[in-house]
């Protein structure tokens, strides 16, 4: 039986359309490291998440990841400012391959759609996702913590463990 925390539906249905997706994590000093992700694949109810990041750019986040395997997921749809923030302290990493391409070619559609909804053209949104197949690293895990991040009164309370 899985521990990870129960998503509600509508953060759910958020998180695997393919939304803004940040990552972060900390090295052993507790000095944090973020970057946006390219890419991210929600499954099992959200009990396993594969996000991609950009090795060129995301060098800190992934050394810290690999040092501690602690890693914090913020999901946030630009045009509903619909939040979750998943937390996990074991991550584990692995290269980007091409049975890959048909994930990350969705998440760069829907994140299209995303931005356009914000007054943006699709050509911010490929320069801002654009990527090698090759420089990307999978990181995948599973939620032990989940909040609602979405502004509000809500902002901040965990999400729930009962199924």
């Amino acid at each position: 039986m899985s521990t990870a925390p129960v998503i509600p539906p509508q953060l759910l249905a958020v998180m695997v359309r393919g939304v803004s997706v940040i990552v972060s994590s900390r090295d052993a000093a507790m000095r944090p490291s973020l970057m946006r992700a390219v890419g991210s694949l929600v499954e099992d109810e959200g009990r396993e998440v594969t996000v991609y990041l950009s090795r060129p750019q995301s060098r800190q986040v992934i050394q810290d990841i690999a040092a501690t395997g602690h890693v914090a997921v913020v999901f946030s749809s630009p045009s509903t400012h619909l939040t979750v923030q998943l937390k996990a302290r074991s991550a584990s990493m692995r290269q980007a391959e091409e049975g890959d391409r048909p994930v990350l070619a969705a998440y760069l559609l829907s994140m299209e759609r995303e931005i356009e909804l914000a007054g943006y053209g699709r050509e911010l949104t490929r320069a801002m996702l654009a990527h090698k197949l090759e420089e990307l690293v999978a990181v995948r895990f599973t939620p032990e913590l989940a909040f609602d991040q979405t502004p509000g009164p809500r902002a901040g309370a965990r999400l729930g463990t009962e199924r």
